[in-house]
């Protein structure tokens, strides 16, 4: 079993190489523990001289390319710790404490951050917000993407350079040096919050913002740069976890006499749904223009429940919601992560950490949601291997 942490966002083999996004990387990254060391020391030395910033493009902001109001546009907050990799600034923060950190990161500020778990699924919105351009000129109903980070002001300069370097259109920053951002999130009217944090992202769902916790898997599976695809799990994802606390309750035979007695029945929201519905929306603006077998959105609904004898139910709940799956899959029990690899999910998100590691071992980028009934186990587990 892949060993995870949910503290750091890191490869999950612990070693900190970069990770490569191109087409032609495999995301291998073996090597000895000497090279691992050897690669450490000469990151953390202060004499390491930092590697210059290529590419950097020129913005241009014409021609209808404008900024959305929070309040008319899908805001995804994003950690730097999961947008970029942060592994080696972070062990000198933790080793060396907070003035040694910045320093270092002042003069390290023209070295680009290499990709994190994020940024293939930050990559995916800007190809659909580039579609939604090209129909809507004028239309505000876009992925506004806001960079948040604990980070001091000074770090802001290195993370333009990286945004810059690696042609990312993000312009909204929120650095709340070492302050809780919850309060910001709320105020950006956010739908939905990524980070490295288990405990933030505890509390944003605690104030009703859908959240979830990143991880990197060791290997990393090649994905669409022209449709963003999303999977979700069902229970305490998409929906409450009351099904699922009857089935934790009183085992599997209980849990289907229930779901067939309340059919009809709608389960209650989970801390996803909203978001779900927000990709709804940008959907259907593609399928009013005749592109709904083109559309650049794609969702998936990954669901250990089987079809017969208790899928109807999340699917009339679905349906009563207004919303649309393009995907539906009833595993019935079976092993999820090789479904994934077969869909190659942007980002797939669970409420079980069992789910989210299977997923990681096949090369999915999953997001933990620390929601519902379950967390109880998973506490317990991580409690246990401490």
């Amino acid at each position: 079993m892949v060993k995870m942490s949910l503290d750091l966002v890191q490869v999950m083999s612990g070693k900190v190489k970069e990770l490569q996004v191109s087409p032609s990387s495999n995301g291998n990254t073996e090597g000895s523990r000497e090279e691992k060391e050897e690669f450490e020391q000469n990151q953390l030395s202060p004499a390491a001289k930092p590697k210059p910033v290529t590419g950097r493009r020129v913005r241009k902001v014409e021609g209808g390319v404008f900024f959305p109001k929070p309040e008319n546009a899908v805001t995804i907050a994003v950690s730097s710790r999961v947008l970029f990799r942060t592994e080696r600034e972070q062990k000198v923060f933790e080793q060396k404490g907070v003035e040694e950190y910045l320093r270092y990161q002042i003069e390290h500020e023209n070295e680009p951050f290499s990709p994190g778990p994020a940024f293939p699924f930050v990559k995916a919105l800007e190809a659909v917000n580039t579609r939604l351009r090209e129909l809507y000129p004028q239309s505000e109903e876009l992925f506004d993407i806001v960079l948040v980070t604990y980070n001091h002001a000074h770090v802001g300069i290195r993370l333009i350079n990286t945004i810059n370097h690696h042609n990312l259109f993000i312009e909204r920053f929120c650095m709340t040096g070492g302050s809780s951002p919850i309060g910001y999130l709320k105020a950006w009217h956010t739908n939905l919050y990524l980070s490295a944090d288990a405990e933030k992202v505890r509390e944003a769902l605690a104030e009703g913002i859908a959240a979830a916790t990143m991880f990197m898997p060791e290997k990393l599976t090649e994905v669409s740069e022209s449709q963003l695809r999303v999977a979700f799990d069902g229970d305490a994802v998409l929906f409450s976890d009351e099904s699922e606390r009857i089935f934790k309750a009183h085992g599997l035979d209980k849990f289907f006499e229930h779901e067939r007695e309340n059919e009809d029945t709608l389960l209650d929201h989970g801390p996803l749904k909203g978001f779900l519905e927000a990709l709804g929306k940008l959907q259907k603006k593609f399928y009013a223009k005749g592109q709904r077998l083109d559309c650049p959105i794609r969702t998936y609904l990954v669901t250990a429940r089987s079809a017969a004898s208790s899928g109807i139910r999340a699917l009339k709940t679905l349906r009563a919601w207004g919303l649309e799956i393009d995907e539906a899959l009833f595993l019935a029990g079976a092993p999820k992560g090789p479904m994934l690899e077969k869909i190659r999910p942007h980002i797939y998100f669970d409420d079980q950490m069992f789910h989210v590691e299977g997923a990681a071992e096949m090369g999915t980028i999953a997001a933990h949601v620390p929601y519902g009934v379950a967390q109880k186990s998973n506490q317990q587990k991580t409690s246990m291997g401490k």
